[in-house]
């Protein structure tokens, strides 16, 4: 089965969709039109780009293949945390310092960003703040206290050191040591934003079409995009589609690489209880390579991810597993039923780092990259996108209106392809992936 139908499949029974109303439909493309840009993708990444492009004066046309939000946008953990995928010090050794704290200063950006969005155009997406991050055992405490201190110090990055002592006023779990506080972050549900950021479009005269694949992509200083009822002409593009582009941009498929991810919703909790689990509301995640994350719903119910599949095969029995998990943190979760249980896929890079740039610089042929140069390209956010995807709209806005000194500075990170092609480089991702839950669970 394609990526498409397994992910129609896996998100027939998701929470978010149980909750937030298609107040908004776009109709299909069925003619020629022409426009300043076309954005292939109508996620967080695409109608930020399409927001921040209005406001400087451009048309833009949004060629969405499903619904908008329908893809990781609409279905994520809903977390929204500073930093990338990878750890800073992979940026530092690419850029250097300097480089890595303004990559850093704007992931901080990217979460302000998300409340000046709601704010200014009234989105109602159940907001809460507060993020922490908890270690499971002592070891992985120093580690992260290591971090936390060199964060302060290279960074100028500030957050709460919670002891094993206080540990019960932040969680009703037996699981963790220690951890961070940081209240700059916090979680919400990503579909109702997503909507909320289509209708922002709309309302600044964005174009969108729903229901409307991109079939062909040709390249030229007019570049043309073909979708099955119609075509669009346009002076620069923006794909944004990450893992379902289709085939429309090869060269950048080896670059990423489809996982699956996979989250639960418990049935209503008791409110006092639900309020008990984490008394803060925030968000969690511990810091194991292979983690779990789960908060807080604004209805009582606990929403639990921390499945992944390397191989786009989906874990059996996947509400019993996570139902498990859930109770082995929250032991008074033990018996609650799990309502919803829903997954997709999201697009990780080799190195976790975004992968953001011009097909003209992934292209070998010259001829070809002179052509590609007004395609721009946004993927690799590696799970790690709920902020990070808004920002980088804004970026790639910045460089089609002539200021590309942020957008290039992502675009110096350095990206590899996955080894072994199609064929080989999902048994050796699984394989990798096997060593590192062993490394967790010793």
């Amino acid at each position: 089965m394609s990526l498409l139908g397994t992910d129609r499949e896996l998100t027939k029974n998701s929470y978010y969709a149980a909750t937030a109303v298609r107040e908004q439909r776009f109709a299909r493309l069925e003619s020629a039109i022409e426009c300043d840009v076309a954005i292939v993708g109508g996620g967080l990444a695409g109608l930020s780009a399409a927001i921040e492009l209005a406001d400087r004066g451009y048309s833009v046309v949004v060629l969405e293949a499903q619904q908008v939000g329908w893809g990781a946008s609409g279905r994520n953990g809903g977390q929204a945390i500073a930093g990338l995928a990878c750890d800073q010090s992979v940026i530092e050794s690419q850029l250097g310092r300097e480089a890595s704290r303004q990559v850093w200063d704007m992931t901080l950006e990217a979460i302000r960003l998300i409340g000046e969005r709601r704010e200014r155009f009234g989105i109602e997406c159940d907001w809460r703040p507060g993020y922490l991050g908890l270690a499971v055992n002592e070891r992985k405490a120093r580690d992260l206290q290591s971090w936390q201190a060199q964060m302060q110090s290279d960074y100028g990055y500030e957050t709460s050191w919670i002891t094993p002592a206080d540990m019960p006023r932040w969680i009703a779990s037996p699981r963790f040591h220690s951890g961070i506080h940081d209240p700059l972050g916090g979680h919400l549900h990503p579909l109702k934003y997503s909507l909320g950021m289509a209708r922002a479009a709309a309302s600044l005269g964005v174009q969108i079409h729903e229901d409307s694949p991109v079939t062909a992509l040709e390249p030229g200083p007019t570049a043309r995009l073909r979708t099955p009822q119609g075509n669009v002409r346009a002076s620069h593009v923006l794909l944004a589609g990450n893992v379902y582009l289709q085939g429309l941009a090869p060269e950048l498929e080896c670059r990423v690489m489809p996982v699956g991810t996979y989250i639960v919703t418990s049935a209503a909790i008791e409110p006092g209880l639900a309020r008990s689990l984490i008394p803060s509301g925030s968000a969690v995640c511990d810091t194991n390579f292979v983690l779990d994350y789960f908060r807080p719903t604004v209805d009582d119910r606990m929403l639990y991810g921390g499945r992944v599949s390397y191989s786009t095969a989906t874990p059996m029995n996947l509400a019993a597993s996570m139902q498990r998990r859930m109770g082995r943190t929250f032991p008074q979760l033990r018996d609650t039923r799990i309502e919803f249980a829903w997954g997709g896929f999201v697009d990780i890079s080799m190195n976790r780092a975004p992968d953001f740039g011009r097909l003209s610089d992934v292209h070998r042929d010259r001829s070809a990259a002179r052509d590609h140069a007004n395609v721009y390209y946004l993927q690799g956010f590696s799970g790690h996108g709920l902020a990070l995807t808004g920002l980088a709209g804004k970026l790639v806005a910045e460089a089609i209106a002539g200021d590309a000194e942020r957008f290039d500075t992502f675009a110096r990170i350095r990206h590899r392809p996955f080894p072994g092609g199609k064929l080989l480089r999902t048994p050796a991702l699984v394989a990798g992936m096997a060593y590192y839950r062993l490394r967790d669970l010793l």
